[in-house]
Formats: C-alpha cells, sequence, structure tokens
C-alpha cells in the first residue's frame, strides 16, 4: 500500500470542488516563480513550505507571514527553505505555497483519520498551533449528520469563544457546520482518502475559510473487517446449555482438562469427558471421541495442543455441537502458523454453522446453572453483573476479589482471539438473559467496530453497559502522520465510539464494579437533579463540592417542601439543599425526611443519603429506613454510609436490600457524574435521560 500526501494546491483544489472556502494561492518551485506569482495574488501574503515529511511547518521555520511585496516573496521562498532543510535534512521539498493572507479569526481544526476497528472517523477542536497543548476536541465515527456535528462543537470547551465570550460578537457557528458537513461528504465519498487536516479553519463572524490543508491518498482501499459466522449468535447459546463436553478431560491434576472436569462437577446437566485413554474421568464416564457421546452435546469444551483442535471442531461440527469453546493457545498471537490454524477452524465451524469462543480464551462460568469451563480454581457466586473481558488474568483475579466483596455475577465470559463470536456477540446475549441488570466489559480490541456499534446502541437503551479499555498511553501515538492523527489516537477513538453506542467508560475495575452495582440495582437516572441527606455538616458541605465538579445537579427547594421539613427537623437544619439534619439525628428523623422526599419525588431525580455514626444515630435503624426509602421510590438511591466496624452491618443491610454503599463520598459522586455523563441528555429546566428503565423491579 502507497501512502500519498497531495500537494497543498491539489488539497484545495479538491477542497473547493464541494464548495468549500480556500485562500487564493499558487505553488512556486523557485524563487523567481514566487516573485512572480505574488503579484498574481496580491498582497500581503503568507508563504508556506510545501513537503510530506514537515508536519508542523511552523516549527520548523517553514511559514512566513506579511510578505507585501515581490521581493519579499523571493526572499521567504529562499529562507523557507533553508530553513526546512537545516530542521528536516533529509525532507523532501516540493515547493512553497504563497496564499492571501487571511484576517484574523478563531481558529479550529477540522480533521478525519481511517481507524482500524471502526473505519472513518471525525475529529473537530480549538486549532492552530497549539492544538496539541490544548487538546479541545470532539470525535465521532463516521457517518455524522449536521445536527450530530453542532453537538461535537457545542461539547467543546472552546464553545463560547465560537458563541461569543464577554464583549466579543458570535462566530458563524453555521458556517463551520456546513464546512464540517461538506468535509465529512468528501472524506465518505472518496475511499482511497484516509486522513486529513485543515489547520487551521479560521471563523468568522461571518463565513470561515480553509486554511493548510493536508490529505492523505492510499491505493488500497480501506480494510474490510474479517469476520465470523454470518449472522447474530443464537439466543440461549451460553444460558440454554444443557449438555458440556470437554475434549482433553484429564485424571491428571496438573493438566487444565482435569481443571475444567472439576470445575464442571457441580452442573446439573450432563457432562461429558473425551479422552481415549481413561474409560472414567472424576466419576463421569469418558468417551474416546465426540462422536461417541451417546447423546446431544449443547457445547464443546477444547483443551488440547493446538494442532489438534481443527479436528475436533470439524468432529464438532458432524456432530451437530452448535458452539465450542477453544481453551487451547498457540493460534494467531504466535504467528503466521496459528492464523493458518484459525482459519482451518472458521472453515469448518462455516460448514456446519457451529460457533466459536476464542481460541485462547479462559471459558465461560454461568454460576447460577454450576457452569464453570475455566481452569481457574475459583468460581463466583450468582448475581446480576455480566462480566466480558479480553483477558483471562483479569478474569481470575475479579472472580476471587468478588467472593469477601459479596459480588455475583450472572455469567463471565472470557473471549479470546474472537476468530468467531466477538464482544457485540456476548454483549447481545447477557442483555437478553433477565438474570443481567448490567454489563461490564474489559477491551484490549474491537475487531468489527461497525458491527460492534450497530448492535451494542441498540443494547444500551435498557441495559447498562461499563467498559475499561486498556491502551490510554500515548507510545502508540509517536508516528502519528498529522495532528488528527495524534489527537485521534485508538484510545480516544474507542471512547468516542463508547459514548456513541452509550457504554459508560470507566477508568479503573474499581470505578466500572461501582457505576455496574449501582445500575443493576437502580437503573438510569432520570437525569441530574439531586438532593443529599446528611447527618454530617462537613460532609454535607463536601458532597456540594463533589455535586458541582462531577457534574450533579443539587436542586433548589421551594418553599413548600423547606416548610414541610421545618415541621420535622431541629430549627438548626441548614434549610436548603443538602439537608444538613444536625449531628443530633436519630433514625425518626431520618424517616421523616424520606418521606417528604418521597411526597415530592417529582423534582428530583437521584439522592444521596450521608450517615457517620454517632452516639444516638443507630445505623441499623437508619440502614432499614433507607431501604424503606428505597422501595417507596423509583428514584435512584445511593447509600453513603461512612464509618468503621459500626457500619459494616448496616452496610450489610443495604447490600442485601441491592442498594450499593459507597463509604467514600466522593467515590459516590464521581460514579453518579460519569453514569449522567454518558446517559444524560439536556432537556431545557431539567436533565432527562436518553436511556429507557434498568432494572424492571428496583431492589429485586
Amino acid at each position: 500500500m502507497t501512502r500519498t500526501l497531495l500537494s497543498e494546491s491539489e488539497g484545495y483544489a479538491l477542497l473547493e470542488t464541494y464548495g468549500i472556502p480556500v485562500p487564493r494561492y499558487a505553488l512556486a518551485a523557485t524563487p523567481e516563480e514566487a516573485e512572480a506569482k505574488a503579484t498574481e495574488i496580491g498582497f500581503p501574503l503568507v508563504a508556506k513550505i510545501v513537503s510530506p515529511q514537515v508536519v508542523h511547518k511552523s516549527d520548523a521555520g517553514g511559514v512566513i507571514t506579511g510578505i507585501t511585496s515581490p521581493e519579499a516573496a523571493k526572499k521567504a521562498f529562499a529562507a523557507i527553505t533553508a530553513n526546512v532543510r537545516a530542521a528536516y535534512p533529509g525532507a523532501e521539498i516540493r515547493g512553497v505555497i504563497l496564499e492571501a493572507e487571511q484576517a484574523q479569526g478563531l481558529e479550529l481544526i477540522v480533521g478525519g483519520k481511517t481507524d482500524a476497528a471502526f473505519g472513518k472517523v471525525l475529529t473537530i477542536g480549538m486549532g492552530g498551533t497549539l492544538v496539541e497543548l490544548l487538546r479541545d476536541v470532539a470525535i465521532r465515527i463516521l457517518p455524522v449528520d449536521e445536527d450530530g456535528i453542532l453537538a461535537m462543537v457545542r461539547s467543546l470547551k472552546g464553545h463560547p469563544l465560537i458563541a461569543g465570550y464577554r464583549h466579543a460578537a458570535p462566530r458563524d457557528e453555521a458556517a463551520f457546520v456546513r464546512i464540517t458537513g461538506a468535509l465529512v461528504r468528501m472524506f465518505l465519498e472518496h475511499p482511497e482518502i484516509s486522513e486529513f487536516d485543515i489547520n487551521p479553519v479560521i471563523l468568522y463572524g461571518e463565513g470561515c475559510c480553509a486554511v493548510d490543508a493536508r490529505i492523505y491518498v492510499d491505493d488500497a482501499p480501506e480494510p474490510t473487517p474479517e469476520e465470523g459466522i454470518d449472522g447474530p449468535a443464537p439466543a440461549g447459546l451460553l444460558s440454554g446449555i444443557r449438555s458440556v463436553a470437554v475434549v482433553g478431560a484429564s485424571q491428571d491434576p496438573d493438566k487444565v482438562g482435569y481443571a475444567i472436569c472439576r470445575n464442571m462437577l457441580p452442573f446439573a446437566g450432563d457432562l461429558y469427558p473425551v479422552n481415549p485413554k481413561s474409560p472414567t474421568i472424576l466419576g463421569k464416564t469418558a468417551y474416546p471421541s465426540l462422536t461417541a457421546i451417546p447423546g446431544p452435546v449443547d457445547a464443546a469444551v477444547i483443551a488440547i495442543p493446538a494442532h489438534g483442535v481443527p479436528a475436533i471442531v470439524e468432529e464438532a461440527g458432524k456432530k451437530g455441537i452448535p458452539l465450542v469453546v477453544i481453551i487451547s493457545s498457540g493460534f494467531r498471537e504466535t504467528g503466521a502458523a496459528g492464523k493458518a490454524l484459525e482459519e482451518q477452524i472458521l472453515a469448518s465451524a462455516k460448514k456446519y454453522r457451529l460457533r466459536v469462543m476464542g481460541p485462547n480464551c479462559l471459558g465461560f462460568m454461568v454460576p447460577s446453572q454450576g457452569i464453570n469451563t475455566t481452569f481457574d480454581t475459583i468460581s463466583p457466586r450468582p448475581g446480576s453483573i455480566a462480566f466480558i473481558s479480553q483477558s483471562g488474568a483479569i478474569i481470575t483475579t475479579i472472580v476471587d476479589w468478588s467472593l469477601p466483596e459479596e459480588i455475583g455475577f450472572s455469567s463471565v465470559i472470557s473471549v479470546g482471539n474472537q476468530l468467531d463470536l466477538a464482544f457485540e456477540d456476548f454483549i447481545q446475549g447477557t442483555a437478553a438473559d433477565p438474570a443481567t441488570n448490567a454489563i461490564i466489559l474489559y477491551v484490549e480490541q474491537i475487531k468489527n467496530g461497525r458491527r460492534f456499534l450497530e448492535i451494542v446502541r441498540r443494547i444500551t437503551a435498557t441495559k447498562p453497559v461499563i467498559a475499561i479499555k486498556s491502551g490510554s498511553s500515548a507510545i502508540g501515538q509517536k508516528a502519528a502522520s498529522s495532528h488528527t492523527g495524534s489527537l485521534a489516537g485508538s484510545f480516544a477513538v474507542y471512547q468516542a465510539a463508547f459514548q456513541q453506542a452509550g457504554i459508560i467508560p470507566a477508568r479503573s475495575i474499581r470505578e466500572a464494579f461501582q457505576a455496574a452495582e449501582l445500575l443493576a440495582s437502580e437503573g438510569y437516572p432520570a437525569g441530574t437533579r439531586a438532593v443529599v441527606i446528611s447527618n454530617a455538616g462537613g460532609f454535607a458541605v463536601l458532597s456540594s463540592d463533589y455535586a458541582e465538579r462531577f457534574g450533579i445537579r443539587l436542586v433548589e427547594f421551594p418553599q413548600e417542601i423547606v416548610q414541610e421539613l421545618d415541621a420535622v427537623l431541629p430549627s438548626n437544619w441548614s434549610r436548603a439543599n443538602p439537608i444538613d439534619m444536625v449531628g443530633d439525628s436519630h433514625p425518626d428523623r431520618f424517616a421523616k425526611t424520606f418521606d417528604v422526599m418521597i411526597r415530592h419525588q417529582d423534582l428530583w431525580d437521584i439522592a444521596f443519603v450521608i450517615t457517620v455514626p454517632t452516639a444516638i444515630s443507630d445505623p441499623l435503624r437508619v440502614a432499614n429506613e433507607i431501604v424503606r426509602f428505597s422501595t417507596h421510590t423509583k428514584k435512584m438511591i445511593v447509600g453513603c454510609m461512612i464509618g468503621g466496624d459500626s457500619m459494616k452491618t448496616p452496610q450489610h443491610i443495604l447490600k442485601e436490600a441491592k442498594i450499593p454503599n459507597f463509604p467514600d463520598l466522593e467515590d459516590a459522586f464521581r460514579t453518579v457524574g460519569n453514569i449522567c455523563r454518558y446517559t444524560c441528555r439536556d432537556n431545557g429546566s431539567s436533565c432527562g435521560c436518553a436511556r429507557e428503565g434498568g432494572p424492571e423491579e428496583k431492589n429485586v
């Protein structure tokens, strides 16, 4: 594949065909030509180097402004080429472009790149020479319409500069949206364009102008994502399993096949060890092959050396087994020979219409059915969170950590190499499971980004999905060929894709589980309007700070509510939101305050209940009152019972009622703020949630 940078004059010509305003310009190959063409364009002028190797022209001395005469244009040509040769000795210099100098305006950037997973991506932001320092950008997977572009523009931190900051006149936002839409059309209509970068687009009070166009073209078409078996995975592929065969089952405790068989012993269905050398394994009749098993098999777990796996998959197809789970490693992760094995497996899978999990995966667990096809020594408890991970080591760690934390799972799934079944297939399957109220992903790579977006955005409307994406470091962006390549690195594109799909990103595993537990219990909040109820003044003040920091809106109480609270609270209560009930608050005071909030729950979406231990607070009774509060409202209730040993039993009461508790107040507001940021939309005077529902019943 050959990657070519269009000259700036070629780029301008292409932009003009889409009605995008550009400066008057001419390309000069010699100082004398620069002198002649400068007069044709008119003054003042800007001269810029034309070189595919020079991304940051100003830094290389490749830009001279304020040229006011033909002689100055000639001197500028010589100075620019000398500067660039000194800064980039090996650079190819194609000439100097002379452009009519544009009046000062607000500098923005519009760029596009082709991402390996998601295809063509748009980036807009605050532009100019400081673009990579400011990093104020919005990213979206294409296509996008003008309404979507407008939303991107208004999400920028620098948007007030467009709208008219302080006494400055507003800029022509509509013109910027129009030319961005034209650039999107250009990008989509020209498959050979792999990347472009217009920096700056100068925006005025009326109109705008695209300056400094870098457009890269490739002679190869955009790569097509690898495909597994056509169509979605059958419903109930994992939850409907009644019989499992383990190929590679062993009587040797040091073998993976032994560990898998041992973990499957609690399974109430039929377990078929497959080993031609052993008549029985762990008290179960063993069979020499899959075809020797007398009854139907819903899933075959394969734990043998990689070279033998294709033959087993072929045999599974002949047997009519709908799912194979390949634990074995030694495939594409090892090189060309391993990739060839995968191709053989996929060919058999397509021939027999069976689905493949893995290879190089840990397997899966469905705790409520006693299914654990992994070789992990620990099985998790049943619960309402599905965990789907690309890392087997993270699964084993999370399962071990979950037991003392009393976190349960509806399913735990290792995707492995995603030869066939990919993240979106497992998300679709777990979302259809009534036992799943929230889904957590640990993602390293998504293979078919567009299919992922198409499927997952339908699911997140009713089922929360939280994702941790590895690879946020900048190491992989060192070779970026343009501003856009640097700003829209792979991690940033994934984050944009998650937002478009309605996925809530998390920065850590702890943050992901805090969000999942809250959403699995409470569902999506209807908005960001919050009340805070506290028996500790200091924490009430802190909650105000955290609410502002994380985008939670503390509602202002109307006089009616203040009067009702006056009747049940001491005279020195805060008489505002946050509600500081004062440190001598007993459970009855909590209960009466909750009753007021229940009567007026149309005014708020989220309630943070902060309790600290005091001599008369009786945290056990307060915990039970919080449970009562939760059952009498459909709003999000966030427990913040803060303290040490005296709070452990009350916290357990909340957990038993499926009300998450946050021992750290900042964590509570950060988690709720992150949920609202990615699921709520502005709705005039209040904030309405862009999603629908959550658990069908609260705390069930």
